[in-house]
């Protein structure tokens, strides 16, 4: 059971919850878990700027939608 819903997705979801990426990781893309945990930490990291720490909000709660949605190669959507 891959599509959205799944409780494959329900973990990724979580995990991206509490690091940006480790959904992605989960689910074996590794790229994606590579540059939501990077762009959204350094996002974080500056958060003193504002305007990074917006970006960083919003891409770690993308990252989260991303997990939840993911319904795997070769399946329609």
């Amino acid at each position: 059971m891959t599509g959205q819903g799944s409780g494959g997705n329900v973990l990724a979801a979580v995990c991206s919850f509490f690091i940006p990426g480790l959904g992605q990781l989960v689910q074996g893309r590794l790229v994606s878990a590579l540059l939501f945990f990077v762009i959204t930490g350094l996002g974080y990291f500056f958060w003193v700027l504002i305007i990074p720490a917006v970006i960083a909000g919003i891409l770690h709660l993308w990252s989260i939608i991303d997990a939840a949605r993911f319904t795997g190669p070769g399946s329609d959507r």
